[in-house]
């Protein structure tokens, strides 16, 4: 394809947040994780990626608390801010925030999207077993409205609570470890914050605030009719049907999850203005995500908003 790519599900670290959490969590990715120059730039060439949306990779700095978060935070962007400015046309970056302090998430998000051109925020699921639905952390809301960047709400594990009682059984700790995460907990982990977010009433607060969830959707576009039926405005008190927010308020990536079937239930769902592509580098491969968009049975016009054409738009590159 000759067309602009732009991924948007793309991933660093640094040594010292490295160090802090552990070399461990990082699934061996951490020389790919750290390398935000020649290395990374070679392999976009070779897949044909033209440019990367980079956040900090997960668990980011909602599991830290306190001073220890915002200095992370700010360590974080800017050592993203440096590699942005060394290469510009090929980077660009969503802001660490120190959620578990709204006030000072509220200033940095400020600060790097006014100083550094920055394209929004990443935030890693719960906060410590708080989610975002809790007018505590409405403040980051407010300010990311304010500047017309969205949020990109990444999956994190459930709180220990909730992987104590639905994903620890009768089988090996092995499996539970991985059906509490990437086998089906990430993901409707992700999915509840969101209908929780809507429940909420922050996007009749906040209407113009747009949100990012990766996995084609979290498996919300297979229920998005059935949440529209059973949740409807009588009972919920909002302003709009379920199904308006998830197809007004929220946009949608692949994060690796090169699968057709559950492609096309995304686009008739939401539609191809609502759908972006991403890789999940350095965890997934930037040479099959590609190759999957190229052969997506969809119109060229659908093809060019999908790569490129919807970024553009929402992070205003």
């Amino acid at each position: 394809m000759t067309m602009r790519i732009i991924t948007l599900e793309e991933h660093f670290a640094f040594p010292g947040f490295m160090d802090r959490i552990g070399q461990q969590s990082f699934h061996n990715k951490g020389e790919e994780l750290c390398d935000l120059d020649e290395r990374r730039i070679t392999q976009m060439n070779a897949a044909g990626i033209d440019m990367q949306v980079l956040s900090l990779t997960s668990p980011g700095t909602e599991s830290l608390t306190g001073e220890e978060a915002v200095k992370m935070a700010i360590s974080a962007n800017d050592f993203l801010a440096a590699a942005i400015e060394r290469h510009p046309s090929r980077f660009a970056g969503f802001a660490a925030l120190p959620t578990a302090a709204p006030d000072l998430a509220a200033a940095e998000l400020e600060r790097m999207v006014c100083q550094h051109g920055f394209k929004g925020a990443v935030i890693n699921g719960h906060i410590q077993g708080r989610y975002l639905d809790d007018k505590f952390f409405w403040p980051i809301m407010e300010q990311a409205e304010a500047l017309q960047v969205p949020i990109h709400l990444h999956p994190a594990p459930p709180p220990q609570p909730i992987i104590d009682a639905y994903y620890t059984g009768n089988f090996s700790s092995e499996v539970t470890s991985i059906l509490s995460t990437a086998g089906w907990g990430w993901h409707i982990e992700t999915a509840v914050h969101i209908l929780r977010l809507i429940l909420s009433g922050v996007f009749d607060r906040y209407p113009k605030l747009q949100i990012i969830i990766g996995h084609l959707g979290e498996a919300l576009p297979f229920m998005l009719p059935r949440i529209n039926q059973v949740l409807q405005p009588n009972l919920t008190k909002l302003q709009r049907p379920m199904a308006d927010y998830l197809r007004e308020n929220i946009h949608y990536t692949f994060s690796g999850f090169n699968f057709t079937a559950a492609f096309l239930n995304l686009l008739l769902e939401v539609g191809s203005d609502r759908i972006m592509f991403s890789v999940d580098y350095p965890y997934g491969s930037m040479e099959k995500g590609q190759a999957f968009l190229s052969q997506l049975p969809v119109s060229n016009s659908d093809r060019e908003k999908i790569a490129h054409s919807n970024a553009e738009l929402l992070l205003h590159l």
